[in-house]
């Protein structure tokens, strides 16, 4: 039976090995030391966002093209802001929606694909969809930290041994990314509606200090505030994108 609020849920798979087809893009060579080792680290603080931080009618930054795609009833936006087409540097932004408007509430220093954003995101391109996805599913290596969102516990988020070791830690916490995925099943289900080719299993998960195979990262602290705060209640939902597309 699968549990809703804070609840654990059984890990919906029994081996490790599943993490290279669920996560940060998957796929062959998605765990490569090479690709996914950690590089520099940077902070990982509050990041500059919005002009306004309270009552705002729209979300910043975001044109008609993405604003249109958000749901109606949507009343949380974790909001990436992706530098550069080709950068794989961001800074997000959790909006809450109020009685008088959005709210701006917490800012971070992340990081998205290492080669940039993509419109038409495949296997292996090492590049974050741009988009509107809704988040409906979290879990991680470590216990629930009271998240709202369906929580799976598993050591099975854990990343291979020949990965680089600076990304030990990267699922310890994460919350999926409805990009060709089935919503309400752990973030650990390999499952692609669209075809493998459409990549997939992409995640908001704990930083490394570089970028990632398509994933967003942000510091631990940032992940645990999204699960404390995420509400499935809200209909949260995630806009990403590079700052020139996500303007369109």
């Amino acid at each position: 039976m699968r549990l809703t609020g804070s609840a654990m849920r059984t890990a919906a798979v029994a081996t490790a090995g599943l993490v290279l087809v669920a996560g940060c893009g998957g796929g062959a060579g998605a765990g490569d030391g090479k690709d996914d080792g950690a590089g520099k680290e940077r902070p990982g603080g509050p990041a500059r966002g919005a002009s306004a931080t309270t009552h705002l009618k729209q979300i910043p930054e975001v044109g008609t093209a993405l604003r249109s795609r958000i749901p109606a009833d949507s009343q949380q936006i974790v909001a990436v802001y992706g530098k550069g087409f080709d950068s794989a540097e961001s800074t997000v932004v959790l909006y809450e929606k109020g009685p008088k408007g959005w709210d701006r509430t917490a800012s971070w220093a992340a990081h998205n694909g290492r080669h940039g954003w993509t419109l038409h995101h495949h296997e292996g391109d090492k590049r974050s969809p741009v988009g509107v996805f809704t988040l409906t599913d979290a879990g991680g290596v470590l216990a629930d930290p009271g998240a709202r969102l369906p929580y799976t516990h598993s050591a099975e988020f854990t990343p291979p041994s020949y990965w680089d070791k600076g990304t030990r830690h990267d699922f310890d916490y994460v919350v999926a990314i409805n990009y060709n995925r089935v919503t309400g099943t752990s973030p650990l289900d390999p499952t692609r509606p669209q075809g493998q080719a459409q990549g997939g299993g992409i995640w908001l998960h704990l930083d490394h200090g570089s970028g990632t195979s398509g994933c967003v990262s942000l510091p631990k602290a940032a992940m645990t505030t999204l699960l404390r705060s995420l509400d499935p209640k809200r209909h949260p939902v995630v806009v990403m994108g590079d700052r020139m597309h996500l303007l369109a």
